[in-house]
């Protein structure tokens, strides 16, 4: 039997059960609906949670989330956070290949 995993959409409400209390790695896209770049990398970051097991794919967005954004200092977006064990672990900005979206999730 395959799962499918599937992008979790992160709120102030789950945030702390869905990523720091995650017991695998959890790469976290911040975006919005109105960030041309956030559209391009959207799909890639879809993709990706179809096909990869060992790291949890969140998305928050940053217009509903003000509060997540500005404790994690979102400043440009989109922001990929990559969290292990409840703590950050890497921070990258701007849109990435599939490729180079892999090698980040699995430094």
């Amino acid at each position: 039997m395959v799962i499918i995993m599937a992008v979790v959409h992160v709120t102030a409400d789950n945030f702390q059960m869905e990523v720091l209390q995650s017991e695998k790695p959890v790469l976290v896209d911040f975006w919005a609906s109105w960030c041309g770049p956030c559209m391009m990398l959207g799909p890639v970051v879809e993709e990706l949670a179809e096909t990869v097991t060992d790291v949890k794919i969140c998305k928050v967005n940053v217009d509903e989330q003000m509060d997540l954004a500005q404790q994690f200092k979102v400043v440009s977006i989109p922001m990929l956070i990559l969290f292990k064990d409840g703590q950050v672990a890497a921070k990258d900005i701007g849109v990435k290949s599939k490729d180079e979206l892999l090698t980040f999730m699995h430094q």
